[in-house]
């Protein structure tokens, strides 16, 4: 198949993993696909080359915003355009609901090839006292309401497909799709020497952007509550000056490690070394930094949000800016063993048969050849 998959950005080379599950992803559609990869904000320039196996199409536009961002969508559609002419697509893929799903789609309606859009991120919220998600606007909305005309959505669970609805917009039970994205299983696995429950300090780990939306307040008000945890931070962003004062004010500045940008490749040595993965966010869709730590066998308590709330048998789950109930329930589970154990067992063999990026790879090959069918 001819797939084109359209990302706000692309790794400039084999080794930027600018994304990284996309980077992992196109490196499997690539082995029996040809795919072409529309890159339409990073990297920073107007190039054409090859990385993780996809020929990658970069328009560089960067933060462009107004009249430019207009431009943007215009050179990205006369592009696709060209694209097809050289070699006719099979499929648009879009990642993400936004302005990726709005090109793909119409590309897709004007050339006459089947579209597929994933929701990624907060196209269907709108979080105003934080200035998150796209709901916020009218623009936002109708946006988003484009992306949502392509001939497949792609949702990775029950609860971002009903905010679909609950947003107001009408996309058939037809046109719905399940699937998760999912961890390199390769990369990410669990260590030979799992760290030792029987005696603190006990290490808790997140690996997110330092921004709101992630509510590390939240986490950091936790540890407060718990003297016998360290925190691993692996992440940069807008909050980190803010975070390193709360830590200072909570008199945790010594239990808590700002690790900044970690390369990709020392990301699994800090999941394997982890007694829990703690998810603080106030809003995911996968949560993918979740489904890492599974693979290793890291039980995760996560906030009510994303796909993992419905898989109890893998996460336990607690209330969104909560900082009290989180931190009994990082206490409860560090001194339940044999349930620590279960959920250890549990996430492993789910993310074995569920949340493994090479199924998400067969499963959109599924889905793609399905499009062609019709």
């Amino acid at each position: 198949m001819n797939i084109g998959i359209l990302l706000p950005g692309f790794s400039s080379d084999n080794a930027d993993y600018a994304i990284p599950v996309q980077s992992s992803l196109m490196a499997l559609l690539s082995q029996s696909n040809d795919v072409r990869v529309l890159a339409l904000r990073y990297p920073h320039r107007r190039d054409r080359y090859n990385a993780f196996g996809a020929e990658v199409i970069s328009l560089g536009y960067a933060q462009a915003r107004g009249l430019r961002r207009l431009l943007l969508w215009r050179d990205a559609l006369r592009t696709l355009a060209r694209l097809h002419h050289e070699q006719p697509f099979d499929v648009f893929h879009a990642m993400w609901a936004d302005e990726t799903g709005l090109i793909a789609t119409w590309a897709g309606r004007r050339l006459g090839v089947p579209s597929v859009v994933s929701i990624l991120g907060g196209e269907l919220v709108g979080l105003d006292d934080i200035r998150y998600g796209h709901q916020r606007t009218a623009f936002g909305r109708w946006i988003v309401g484009q992306a949502l005309r392509a001939d497949r959505v792609i949702t990775p669970s029950d609860t971002m497909q009903s905010l679909i609805a609950e947003a107001g917009y009408q996309v058939p039970e037809a046109r719905h799709a399940r699937i998760h994205l999912g961890a390199d299983g390769d990369r990410f696995h669990p260590s030979e020497s799992p760290p030792d429950l029987s005696k603190p300090p006990y290490r808790l780990l997140q690996v997110a952007s330092l921004v709101p939306v992630k509510d590390q307040i939240t986490l950091l008000r936790a540890v407060a509550l718990l003297p016998e945890v360290t925190l691993d931070l692996v992440g940069t962003g807008s909050q980190r000056a803010a975070l390193e004062h709360l830590a200072e004010d909570l008199r945790i500045a010594d239990r808590v490690h700002f690790h900044g940008a970690v390369t990709f490749s020392h990301l699994p040595a800090l999941f394997q070394q982890a007694h829990l993965f703690v998810l603080t966010s106030r809003h995911e869709a996968n949560a993918i930094a979740a489904l890492e730590a599974l693979a290793c066998g890291v039980p995760v308590i996560t906030t009510a949000v994303g796909a993992l709330p419905e898989h109890p048998d893998i996460a336990i789950t607690v209330p969104v800016r909560d900082p009290a109930t989180l931190a009994r329930t990082i206490r409860t589970l560090l001194h339940d063993p044999a349930r620590y154990q279960a959920l250890r067992a549990a996430a492993l063999v789910k993310a074995r048969n569920l949340f493994d990026i090479r199924i998400t790879a067969r499963a959109l090959e599924k889905l793609y050849q399905q499009l062609l069918k019709k």
